[in-house]
């Protein structure tokens, strides 16, 4: 149902809690003394609750409703996606707190910049405009550039920062660039109207349309860090601090797939035809890069961020099957699941960073294969943990990554396309490949001799929450169902209202 209200002030309370939120904490900060952050943190914990409940009670209300003069868009779609973001924050900073304090990063910068990220990503969930996009992009890469850097005393830290900023800003351009030329082409930056010209003014300038779509793509395809966009993916995700490349990998990812549907499905669904191709180029080149790189590596965040290029390439093949042959009767399926493989994506890797993080200690990140040998026999169930996330990331069942790739294929396979077919056994092929590294981690665990000594693990509190979310891997891989529909139910109306 929308609302007219032209301002409509209410429908953006998730975003004003936060900011107010944001500022409280900020000011707080600056008088305490606790060397642990303690209050800091619980203040953000508490913020980030709140905030992720109103989304969560708006999601569930089911109402569609524009404000700001029809530049926002709060629909179920954006309360579930920004719901997911700030769940994905709250577990990152619980996984990231006992670990900042030996890398002189536990401050209020952290916590005020992490929610700066959320920020970002809620207003990219509800943008309805070129405008707002690009508002919610920068503040949400200007944070996290920030606080990859925050270690700015560790060279590889600041060096990882400083390619992140660059390339960023590239991306950036190339996206602002894009929308511009759109605007050029339509003469509106609001989503729906240029949908509406791209559909019905037969004398719009095509070659312009198209130009803008290809700059379009470009920007979206490096915030997913899909090859041959990726350059970035591997340096940040390896220099930067473990808590920030579990940040970089975690809520991000929702706004990524957020502005993806915003763009190019709600507002450039009548160009399908030319971004759909584009994304079937950059996930055959991301399945292949991604999966076959990442065999050769022995780092291990490294390995994972060749990892995250490959499962990239799936969630691109599921948004390229929404239109087959101007048809959209299968658009509600490839993109739901699509979403259903950005929430198994993200959820398991909260757990793999957070587990890396729960291995390190003073003086020790952890970060080599070769560092996990062993595992199996110095703690059996943190090596469980960390196989139950190995799996699912090679898509084995009963994992969640099972079901997600088993998603996507099934979407792929019923456009009854026979290009779409080779498509998925294509990405099947490029699965088996990638399970050989997931699998050589889970063999170094429990097969090769321990090279380690000393203590595994952190408090009861992070080992607690590292066991609900292997725990959660497994129960949505069994029990898919109830998380399906919700992002069907999400991607329907948010295409239909």
């Amino acid at each position: 149902m929308q609302n007219l209200n032209p301002m409509n002030w209410l429908a953006l309370q998730p975003e004003i809690w936060l900011l107010a939120a944001i500022c409280v904490i900020a000011i707080v900060d600056l008088f305490i003394s606790d060397p642990e952050r303690r209050p800091t943190f619980w203040l953000t914990q508490l913020a980030v609750l709140v905030f992720s409940g109103i989304h969560f009670a708006a999601f569930d209300s089911g109402a569609t409703t524009y404000a700001m003069g029809g530049q926002v868009v709060t629909d179920p779609m954006g309360h579930l996606l920004a719901f997911f973001a700030g769940v994905a924050l709250l577990v990152t900073v619980a996984y990231a707190r006992p670990t900042l304090g030996p890398r002189e990063m536990q401050k209020g910068e952290f916590y005020v910049l992490a929610m700066l990220v959320l920020l970002g990503v809620s207003v990219m969930t509800s943008a309805n405009s070129f405008l707002v996009v690009y508002l919610g992009l920068e503040l949400m890469s200007l944070s996290l550039y920030a606080l990859a850097a925050l270690r700015r005393d560790h060279a590889v830290a600041t060096e990882a920062a400083m390619k992140y900023f660059v390339l960023g800003a590239l991306a950036s351009g190339f996206l602002l660039y894009g929308m511009s030329m759109m605007y050029g082409a339509t003469g509106s930056l609001e989503i729906p109207r240029v949908f509406e010209e791209i559909s019905t003014n037969p004398n719009i300038n095509r070659e312009v349309l198209v130009f803008g779509v290809v700059f379009v793509v470009a920007g979206v395809a490096f915030k997913l860090g899909a090859a041959p966009f990726h350059m970035w993916v591997p340096d940040v995700y390896q220099g930067a601090p473990t808590s920030v490349t579990l940040l970089i990998g975690g809520a991000p990812k929702f706004a990524a797939f957020a502005i993806t549907i915003r763009l190019l499905v709600e507002g450039m669904l009548g160009l399908a035809v030319d971004w759909q191709q584009m994304f079937i180029v950059l996930a055959v080149a991301s399945l292949v890069v991604g999966n076959v790189v990442a065999i050769a590596q022995t780092n291990l965040k490294r390995m994972l961020a060749y990892s995250t290029i490959a499962q990239m390439g799936f969630i691109l093949l599921g948004m390229s099957a929404g239109v087959v042959s101007g048809n959209t009767l299968s658009a509600g399926n490839a993109y739901s699941s699509a979403m259903f493989y950005v929430v198994a994506y993200v959820l398991t890797t909260l757990g793999t960073f957070g587990l890396i993080m729960v291995l390190s200690r003073q003086g020790f990140e952890s970060e080599q294969i070769e560092d996990l040998a062993g595992l199996g026999r110095r703690s059996p169930w943190i090596a469980g943990v960390m196989s139950i996330f190995m799996f699912s990331l090679a898509g084995l069942p009963p994992m969640v990554g099972f079901y997600a790739k088993l998603a996507v294929l099934q979407a792929l396979v019923s456009t009854n396309v026979e290009g779409y077919v080779w498509l998925a056994v294509f990405a099947v092929m490029m699965s088996l490949i990638g399970a050989y590294y997931y699998l050589r981690v889970v063999k170094v665990m429990y097969f090769d001799e321990p090279k380690l000594a000393g203590p595994v693990g952190q408090s009861s509190g992070v080992n607690a929450l590292l066991a609900v979310n292997g725990l959660a891997v497994l129960v949505f891989g069994l029990l898919p169902g109830g998380l399906m529909a919700m992002c069907r139910d999400a991607i329907v109306k948010a295409l239909t209202s």
